[in-house]
């Protein structure tokens, strides 16, 4: 690196060490109070506390997550225990944003990392003798982060390095680094935190694990579901708001922890300013699109917030869009997938069968999708058919988030017949469950069709019901009790 680089760079670190306290403040605290602390936070913080500890296995963390999910706002509280609780001196405590590193400078993870290391701390890698922490944000747009991360890891055991970026980092795990790395993967709010967040109602113990066994095991878990349920309702009654009207507004615009501290109507604008930076942002990083493409993208976007539920073909899309390329609207909808923005659910086609049916794309919260109609002026949370929308992405979610991080089920698909229901999980072992999703009444008739003809021991239906059933293998669950998956 030339003289005059190292110099730039230099003073580059020294501005990030003393501004930190002060992003700090501006990312942890609102009117001097702050922030509650998300799970994922806890579950960092324990990897901070094994290595002061003297467990150096499990130093470098990578989080990647959409825009607005608070990757950040954990950054900065982590950097907060450390300068508080664990009284970390401030030159050891690294931050930087790799989007203003690349727009501003041009320089790489590495070129911060061995000047930090070099010259405030008069040292290299190898011969470091004291902890640091070097946090890193945004490290997507540095093709060359997962290098970066594991020439550190593999030269000092002094380094603890955490690693945020939008869901393309998850692309970039190299399987040396993917091996060296603990995931955190950051997804939306779920109604739990919503409500741990809004109210400090921290749910009854095992309420997530009560739901989720109730639809793979309803015959030996019913009665463990009905008791977490009834002591939800408990805690519910210390909670000013009926927990109906409370779940519609998680459902519309709380899916993103800004939303608990803005309006509705800010919340909705910077929801939709979250979609407008992935675009602008996040997909050119995955894959190189002509400029005049912006547009396609986000009039696939909107097709898919405004579209009826049912599957989205290539071709079809095409053909709304001026007659596009089907192969570049499969190019787009990947891309989609991998920011997780979006993500698909395919047909179900049995053992080792294809179907030629079109694939159901779902937002990773719908609040996205709440966002994107409020832009687009046809919001309106009278419509019960538009909740309903709403209420098949939240379980749509939810699912996709078991399947992701506990493989819970193993197989997550839609049923492709006409009027088929909504979703089939499928077990370990091949077993079938069919779940349908709803607002309003739901009578059993398609999920006792389901039932009949994949040979499943069971269905479940997830609705606005007030209690939690099971009859004649039909397990009927509140929709309000499973948001707390």
């Amino acid at each position: 690196m030339a003289s005059t680089d190292r110099d730039i760079f230099t003073r580059y670190i020294f501005a990030k060490l003393a501004e930190a306290p002060t992003l700090a403040r501006t990312y942890t605290e609102i009117g001097g109070k702050r922030l509650k602390y998300r799970r994922a936070y806890y579950r960092i913080k324990k990897y901070v506390d094994d290595f002061f500890d003297g467990n150096v296995e499990n130093r470098l963390i990578v989080l990647p997550g959409l825009r607005g999910v608070g990757k950040t706002t954990i950054l900065f509280q982590i950097y907060n225990y450390l300068r508080g609780q664990k009284s970390v001196e401030q030159d050891r405590i690294l931050y930087f944003s790799t989007d203003e590193l690349k727009t501003y400078l041009g320089g790489r993870i590495t070129d911060v990392i061995n000047v930090f290391i070099q010259e405030v701390h008069r040292t290299s890698l190898v011969t470091l003798d004291r902890e640091i922490f070097i946090l890193i944000d945004e490290a997507h747009f540095d093709k060359d982060w997962a290098q970066a991360a594991k020439i550190v890891f593999d030269q000092s055991k002094k380094v603890f390095l955490i690693v945020t970026g939008s869901s393309a980092l998850n692309l970039e795990l190299s399987v040396d680094v993917a091996r060296r790395a603990k995931r955190e993967v950051m997804f939306p709010l779920n109604f739990s935190e919503y409500m741990i967040l809004k109210y400090d109602l921290v749910p009854p113990r095992g309420m997530a694990e009560s739901m989720r066994k109730l639809i793979f095991y309803p015959n030996k878990y019913i009665a463990y579901g009905i008791r977490t349920s009834n002591e939800l309702m408990r805690k519910l009654i210390t909670v000013d708001r009926p927990v109906e009207k409370e779940w519609e507004d998680f459902l519309c615009f709380g899916g993103f922890p800004f939303g608990l501290r803005m309006s509705q109507l800010d919340t909705h604008e910077r929801i939709f300013s979250v979609v407008g930076r992935v675009i602008e942002k996040d997909i050119f990083t995955i894959q190189s699109f002509s400029t005049g493409t912006r547009n396609t993208i986000s009039r696939i976007i909107a097709f898919l917030a405004l579209q009826k539920p049912g599957g989205t073909s290539d071709a079809k899309l095409a053909a709304r869009l001026n007659n596009r390329s089907p192969t570049m609207i499969r190019n787009i909808l990947d891309v989609l997938e991998k920011t997780h923005l979006v993500f698909s659910v395919k047909p179900y086609g049995g053992a080792g069968k294809l179907v030629r049916k079109p694939w159901k794309y779902y937002f990773l919260s719908p609040s996205i999708n709440a966002a994107i109609r409020f832009k687009l002026g046809v919001y309106d949370i009278r419509d019960r058919v538009m909740l309903g929308i709403l209420a098949e992405n939240l379980i749509a979610s939810y699912l996709f988030r078991m399947k992701e991080t506990l493989n819970m089920p193993t197989g997550f698909f839609y049923a492709p017949e006409k009027e088929g229901v909504d979703f089939l999980l499928q077990t370990g072992t091949g077993e079938i469950i069919p779940v349908e999703v709803g607002i309003g009444k739901k009578d059993e008739g398609q999920i006792k069709k389901a039932i009949t003809r994949y040979q499943s021991k069971h269905g479940v239906i997830i609705s606005d019901t007030e209690k939690i059933t099971l009859e004649k293998g039909i397990v009927r669950i509140p929709i309000t009790n499973f948001a707390f998956v």
